[in-house]
């Protein structure tokens, strides 16, 4: 697992399944609100309805994408990779991983991306 301790990747891993528990409960959280929001009659009602429904979806898609992210790299740390940047292969700065335990690229990794999405837009 290239040069990071391991006690960086045991830290990472802990906030890894914190973070992911405590989204976990938002979710439940949210659709339990959701589901029980009063349904008015009106226009206005309608109206803020449709606007309760796509916050509703919007947080729920952007949580449900995060975990998606965490279980990525908690599957990288059991296959031995966690930390290496995608784009470069070399390692992620230990200070990104603890501040972004999630992350799949270093500092400069991020900058390519950023880069090559900037030439491609």
């Amino acid at each position: 697992m290239n040069n990071l301790s391991k006690d960086i990747v045991t830290v990472c891993k802990m906030k890894l399944i914190d973070l992911r528990t405590e989204l976990l409960d938002q979710l439940a959280q949210q659709r339990k609100e959701h589901m029980e929001r009063d349904v008015g009659r009106d226009d206005i009602d309608a109206s803020q309805e449709v606007l309760a429904e796509h916050q509703f979806l919007t947080t729920n898609t952007r949580i449900r994408k995060q975990i998606i992210e965490i279980d990525h790299a908690l599957g990288r740390i059991e296959r031995g990779i966690f930390g290496v940047c995608e784009e470069t292969e070399e390692p992620i700065e230990a200070s990104r991983l603890m501040a972004i335990p999630w992350t799949r690229v270093s500092l400069e990794g991020a900058e390519l991306r950023e880069e090559r999405s900037k030439r491609f837009a």
